[in-house]
């Protein structure tokens, strides 16, 4: 077995919040400088960078889970991977079908587009990607399940646009394949406050939205390798496979 070093939680140049150096080639760097072994593509209701990230960072042997933070219908934020970009395509199609006709104002929010490697435009949304969704919580994560995808409510301790600050509580239903949490809140204090069994799987990212935020924060993964079936042995803490609680 090996130990990965995995930030999951990045957004691009997409995302109308990030930094517009948060190219696919940027990204890649800061990533192999953090030694980085894993990161997760994330942008705001959009998977549309992903493939292009994938692309880049497979040319230094660097691992991508294409994903997604969703905001659902409650403006609670979401994490969501997929295996393949066959299920990632059919997931954005969902996403189009219940993100609002909000149009972007580019003076207010920033630009957001799709960049190539070499950093020309190759497609630009329209629609305000930092808008709610129009299903709830439990329909985007069974979407995601329908797709084989791993779900993961996002820094799930904030005063914004987490579980906690929208809902005040985990819904005992809700089935999370793991939650993320910010600095700012030990797992075991979070555990306790929320009822939640004590082998409740925890992970930590930076949620980069500038290329110097990359790996601050960072989940460790003992697997075999970091291809994405892995991931979810370790999520489930099967066959060996863990994730290292931090």
């Amino acid at each position: 077995m090996n130990v990965f070093k995995a930030d999951l939680h990045i957004h691009t140049i997409l995302s109308p919040c990030a930094s517009l150096e948060m190219s696919p080639v940027n990204i890649v760097r800061k990533a192999l400088e953090q030694h980085l072994d894993i990161i997760g593509v994330t942008d705001h209701n959009s998977t549309r960078q992903c493939e292009i990230v994938i692309r880049e960072a497979s040319k230094v042997g660097l691992m991508v889970y294409p994903g997604v933070e969703v905001t659902t219908k409650e403006e609670i934020h979401c994490l969501a991977f997929f295996s393949s970009l066959n299920e990632l395509s059919l997931f954005q199609a969902h996403i189009d079908q219940y993100l609002p006709a909000i149009k972007n104002d580019t003076a207010l929010f920033g630009y957001q587009v799709v960049i190539d490697e070499n950093e020309n435009i190759v497609y630009e949304e329209e629609r305000l990607l930092i808008s709610a969704l129009q299903i709830g919580i439990d329909k985007v994560e069974q979407i995601v399940h329908q797709l084989n995808g791993i779900f993961i409510p996002a820094h799930v301790n904030k005063s914004k646009n987490s579980l906690i600050s929208q809902l005040g509580f985990v819904p005992p239903s809700l089935k999370a394949d793991a939650f993320e949490l910010s600095r700012h809140m030990e797992t075991a204090t979070f555990i306790s406050q929320n009822r939640l069994k004590s082998d409740t799987v925890i992970i930590r990212n930076s949620d980069a939205h500038m290329p110097e935020q990359i790996g601050e924060q960072f989940t460790q993964l003992y697997m075999e390798s970091p291809e994405f079936n892995e991931f979810i042995l370790a999520l489930n803490g099967l066959s060996g496979r863990k994730v290292i609680s931090q």
